[in-house]
């Protein structure tokens, strides 16, 4: 027969595609060697057999071995993560997501997600998440409940979330880093609110939020740990179970003032300026009779001097003139008339001046 007719022992398959492949048609190998060796066995005795079939078995376990080595030499780091390499325990360098190659038996991968936040609760934790999201609230009063500076007890429930900023750090600096950053976090909102009084924490939760990111942002820096605080937030501020009560009836005396300011602010716009523009309407108007009864008194002592300097030049001409000038403006306003004779010294008999029409008046 010729060698090019002759059919190899493997037969004409392709090779092993992937590793479960592999597995099969070893054990399938194993299954026809122990076969194999059997027959051998009844035909030439057991000596030969024996070490010829485990001469065979190490060269299979030998292959898998290599093959397995080969195999691991390879790893695959996903998107949004980063590989930590470690040779003998000692950090070597940091791979990118993709395929990538290391030394088998020698090499160690961490591998760390870079991309996704991570939360922590405190105060409650989050049972169903989703969009009716359902919250567990009772056992955490040990994280949520807080001394202010006036010696009020407040309860706050808050998140802090974080991303790795960097994986050698957060691999190899902190042990724990979660417990870190919750340890890191809890004392840094107390400190803050500890020197808080009630109203300030409960007006100001946007401050309170920005300057505990900062604290703990420096804290995690301070111990190394390679993260990096997205966002702090405050999800509910509220007085404990037992004061409510009392709180709220504050809050609603405290509402009640405001309003009363308020109204009392609004009286006050609307008044004290409608009373100044009075007054100034009045302090003007003021300022102009002055000015009229001024002018006109300026201009009565300007006319008594130019009379007085006619009277000077023809007494009895003037003084004559002034009486009929007097009379003529007086007696048209004149209703009644009383004569007075100056030697008898009593009424002359009445003279109505007004008649009853344009004719003569009569006389009584």
């Amino acid at each position: 027969m010729a060698f090019d007719d002759q059919q190899s022992p493997w037969g004409k398959k392709k090779g092993p595609q992937t590793p479960e492949e592999l597995i099969a048609l070893l054990l399938n190998k194993l299954k026809e060697f122990f076969d194999g060796g059997s027959g051998g066995g009844k035909q030439g005795g057991s000596g030969p057999g024996i070490f010829g079939g485990l001469g065979r078995l190490g060269v299979i376990i030998g292959i898998f071995l290599l093959i397995n080595i080969v195999y691991s030499a390879f790893y695959t780091i996903a998107p949004g993560e980063k590989g930590v390499v470690l040779r003998f325990g000692k950090y070597v360098k940091a791979t990118s997501s993709g395929l990538n190659f290391k030394l088998p038996l020698v090499d160690e991968v961490i591998k760390v997600d870079v991309e996704n936040v991570r939360k922590e609760e405190f105060g409650f934790r989050t049972k169903v998440p989703g969009q009716r999201t359902e919250y567990q609230k009772t056992g955490f009063d040990a994280e949520s409940l807080m001394l202010t500076s006036d010696r009020n007890v407040i309860d706050l429930e808050w998140i802090i979330q974080y991303k790795v900023q960097d994986p050698i750090l957060f691999a190899f600096r902190v042990k724990d880093v979660k417990q870190a950053v919750r340890d890191s976090s809890e004392v840094a909102l107390r400190r803050i609110v500890g020197n808080m009084t009630f109203d300030y924490v409960l007006s100001n939760r946007e401050m309170l939020a920005a300057a505990t990111q900062r604290e703990v942002q420096a804290s995690l820096d301070r111990y190394q740990a390679g993260v990096k605080i997205v966002t702090v937030q405050l999800q509910d501020v509220n007085p404990p179970e037992k004061v409510k009560p009392a709180f709220n009836e504050v809050n609603e005396a405290d509402q009640d003032m405001k309003r009363l300011v308020n109204e009392a602010e609004e009286a006050y716009n609307r008044e004290v300026p409608k009373a100044r523009g009075d007054a100034k309407k009045m302090l003007e108007e003021a300022q102009g009779y002055a000015v009229e009864r001024v002018n006109l008194a300026q201009g009565e002592a300007s006319r008594f001097l130019a009379i007085l300097k006619e009277y000077k030049g023809g007494p009895d001409v003037t003084r004559r003139r002034m009486y009929l000038e007097t009379m003529q403006e007086v007696l048209p306003k004149v209703s009644e008339i009383y004569v007075i004779d100056g030697n008898k010294g009593g009424l002359l008999p009445f003279l109505d001046v007004r008649g009853e029409s344009k004719g003569t008046p009569k006389a009584p």
